[in-house]
């Protein structure tokens, strides 16, 4: 597969169009295994019966791959890029072109979790350019719905079709459309009760909002997760988002849902999917919230701001 890309920037994202195994194989195979010739760096984050096969056909030759179950380290769309892409990417040594295979998108993603999945697609370009790094993102023809098909050629300029190394253009590449698009309000929320909060009042809403997610069924880790997130969010909002907010918390599909609402406006798509450097003090609390939480959902504009995070119960 060719390096080169419009405007030469080292960074490469080709979609794979796939509508069956072999072709699934014609496709990530061959990628993984020229990298390892070449010497590079790779990894696989597909989902597990995805990594098995891939796995399966490199043999003795996927000891040298990092192999990882996207259904585990990217259910929330949002660590995706800080904590499965950028984390293998940034561990390589420096100069050395990185190679990923990156399945984000399956059949069985909920309608919550695929407005995420697409802006996150749309944002690995912003968030790997100018980089020296190739991710291939496998997309199943047969099982996704034509409009998930339609968003990878508006997330990738480049496509590879049935198992092709031959990548050809994509003339409906708009990424910055596609993070738009997918900034929607979020779906109503059940009637649940609304606590005001301030600077003032952070500790006693914490403990309020943790003490309904026990209620509801969080396991104590999960429900330490809760208090974090609520924490970090909660602050951000009296920092960030007028000095007040609202959250509220209640119970869906096997999950506990908390959402935190402020006057803020987050202006940058990346914020809460960027790598916090170790010297960097403060402005974590996005990123943590993204690493913690099963899901995130984010609308935004000018008149505010709503995260929704989900808890597996």
């Amino acid at each position: 597969m060719s390096t080169a890309t419009t405007g030469q920037d080292p960074f490469v994202h080709p979609a794979l169009l796939y509508g069956d195994e072999r072709e699934y194989l014609d496709g990530t195979v061959p990628f993984v295994r020229a990298a390892l010739t070449a010497g590079e760096p790779v990894a696989v984050a597909v989902p597990a019966e995805n990594l098995r096969i891939i796995r399966d056909a490199l043999g003795t030759d996927g000891d040298a791959v990092r192999f990882l179950d996207m259904r585990e380290a990217g259910r929330n769309p949002g660590r995706i890029i800080p904590g499965v892409l950028r984390s293998f990417a940034d561990a390589q040594a420096p100069g050395a072109r990185v190679h990923i295979v990156g399945e984000p998108v399956w059949a069985g993603r909920s309608p919550a979790e695929y407005p995420a999945c697409a802006q996150h697609e749309a944002l690995i370009n912003a968030a790997f350019r100018g980089r020296e790094a190739t991710i291939l993102c496998p997309y199943d023809t047969r099982r996704l719905p034509p409009e998930v098909i339609a968003d990878a050629y508006a997330t990738h300029p480049t496509l590879l079709r049935g198992g092709s190394l031959e990548a050809e253009d994509s003339s409906a590449f708009a990424p910055e459309a596609v993070v738009t698009r997918y900034n929607e309000p979020l779906p109503p929320a059940p009637d649940a009760p609304v606590v005001r909060f301030d600077a003032n009042s952070l500790s006693e809403t914490r403990h309020l909002v943790t003490g309904e997610g026990a209620r509801l069924g969080l396991a104590p880790a999960r429900v330490e997760d809760l208090a974090l997130v609520i924490a970090e969010l909660a602050t951000n909002s009296v920092v960030h988002g007028g000095g007040t907010g609202t959250v509220r918390v209640w119970a869906e599909d096997g999950h506990v849902v908390t959402e935190v609402c402020d006057k803020g406006h987050l202006t940058d798509p990346l914020a809460g999917r960027r790598p916090a450097p170790r010297e960097q003090r403060g402005g974590r609390g996005l990123l943590l919230v993204n690493l913690v939480a099963d899901l995130v959902r984010v609308h935004t504009g000018p008149e505010g701001t709503a995260v929704r995070c989900w808890f597996a119960r």
